[in-house]
């Protein structure tokens, strides 16, 4: 008989099990095999976790910068070390292709390397004799426990926006995974604890939505960061603020890609389709309402119907797969109903993905590539996030009205635009109302040395993820002033 595994909470630099009774079967998308079991932990698991963190804090504040950079030193060189085997883990329990786990693995591993260069990153400004004989200095200084709530969406990555740089920085750290997908870290967990970090620095506190608002509203807790839909984002931003909190909540997209008559078209289109189907579309910034204007139009509708349909649906670790499953029956369930939404409101459903199957997978939560023409501005599948493997098409008979059109989105994450033309293309990044831009690129990802966020209902709070900014969020600027008699 095989014993369901039952995850456990990582508090103190020990594993130990969640007070929580409540137990969720963690799935493989592609087959519906459970691989484990995940607790719903309790606000008390918040407590003893945040306790533990707070404990830590007051000699990991004084540990120098230069030796908690070399914890991120053997973190970097032990994650790159099981590369193979987290992209595996997260590929299991997500369904994207190994590849993309591959990607997304190593998108975290940038902001650890990052991180490393703290010594630097933390340093203040001086000036002498701002007055006769006074001078003004700042310096940086962490403030405490700091925790996260990551998404289902990039298991490894996501965590690492926030991480590394919340401990580099002489905080101590409290991360809730997401329920869907806690597999990943908890591996993650497992190297770090090899790196010999002071118990009580990193600690995992498995859950749902009690653990979520245990940690906005902890008092020891100094800041929140969050990743996922714009409901829950505006949630946790209004809770732990008005906690007295530090925020930074990143939400939902609704991310227009523009598309120019004289833009390449190979690679743009190439470029186009792996932005809108890559990760089945389960990403904040894939993109969704493909807006060809003028005579660009016809030639993106038909080679975007060619590149889906030569699209690989199956198993994300079998070779030659391009697409994998959608991470739950109910993702596919939301998914289902959207599309039947658009055809209800008059979009013609041009390739549908309804009905896909994947021979020896009968129970994946498969949904092929699908394709909306005739997309109006009113419609639901152009206002909402869909956030499946479905693009909706859109004309427009200038770039002026295309950038409007995108601009009446309530979301401003991301927005790209494909041209040969200089003038065009600053044009769009200079009126366009979004946080992150792309110019022939289709998914508008910074790398983790730049600032990752957007703008209106995608983002809350002040300070963006990852980058100088991550810097800003994790330490308290304080002036002194100087005079020696």
């Amino acid at each position: 008989m095989n014993v369901t595994r039952v995850l456990e909470n990582y508090i103190g630099g020990a594993w130990s099990r969640s007070s929580g009774t409540t137990l969720l079967d963690v799935k493989n998308p592609a087959t519906g095999e459970v691989l484990a079991q995940v607790p719903l932990s309790t606000a008390g698991d918040v407590d003893t976790a945040v306790k533990a963190a707070r404990a830590a804090f007051p000699a990991w504040r004084a540990t120098p910068p230069a030796v908690r950079a070399r914890y991120l030193f053997k973190l970097r060189e032990v994650l790159d070390a099981h590369r193979e085997e987290i992209a595996a883990i997260c590929t299991s329990e997500h369904g994207k292709t190994l590849s993309e786990s591959r990607n997304d693995f190593g998108r975290g591993i940038e902001n650890v390397e990052h991180a490393a260069g703290i010594p630097t990153l933390m340093m203040g400004q001086n000036l002498e004799d701002v007055a006769t004989a006074i001078d003004c200095q700042t310096i940086r200084q962490p403030l405490g426990v700091f925790a996260a709530i990551t998404p289902f969406n990039f298991p490894p990555m996501v965590p690492l926006w926030f991480l590394p740089y919340a401990i580099a920085t002489g905080n101590t750290f409290v991360l809730k995974p997401s329920e869907q997908v806690p597999l990943t870290q908890r591996r993650i967990f497992e190297l770090i604890q090899s790196i010999g970090l002071p118990p009580g620095v990193l600690n995992l506190v498995n859950g749902g939505k009690d653990v979520v608002n245990g940690l906005c509203t902890h008092p020891d807790v100094a800041g929140v960061s969050f990743v996922g839909s714009s409901s829950v984002a505006l949630h946790v931003y209004r809770t732990a603020a008005e906690h007295g909190k530090r925020v930074q909540a990143l939400g939902g997209a609704k991310n227009f890609i523009v598309v120019l008559p004289d833009a390449n078209r190979e690679r743009a289109i190439a470029n186009v389709a792996e932005s809108i189907y890559g990760c089945s579309g389960q990403r904040c910034l894939a993109g969704s309402m493909i807006v060809g204007v003028g005579e660009a139009y016809e030639w993106v509708r038909e080679a975007l119907h060619e590149a889906a349909r030569a699209i690989v649906l199956g198993d994300g670790s079998k070779p030659g797969v391009t697409m994998g499953p959608v991470v739950s029956a109910a993702a596919k369930d939301r998914i289902l109903s959207c599309i039947e939404q658009g055809t209800r409101e008059g979009a013609r459903l041009t390739l549908d993905g309804r009905g896909a199957t994947v021979e020896g997978c009968p129970n994946g939560n498969w949904i092929g590539p699908s394709i909306f023409e005739d997309v109006q501005p009113g419609m639901s599948v152009a206002t909402e996030e869909i956030f499946g493997p479905v693009a909706c098409l859109m004309r427009a008979q200038s770039l002026d009205e295309a950038i409007a059109a995108a601009n009446r989105s309530r979301y401003g994450n991301a927005a790209s635009v494909y041209t040969t033309s200089g003038k065009a293309a600053r044009q769009f990044h200079n009126q366009i109302e979004a946080g992150m831009v792309g110019v022939n690129i289709g998914v508008a990802a910074p790398m983790a040395f730049f600032p990752f966020g957007g703008q209106k209902a995608s983002f809350y709070g002040d300070t963006k993820a990852h980058g100088p900014t991550a810097i800003d969020f994790y330490t308290e600027r304080k002036v002194v002033i100087t005079r020696w008699f």
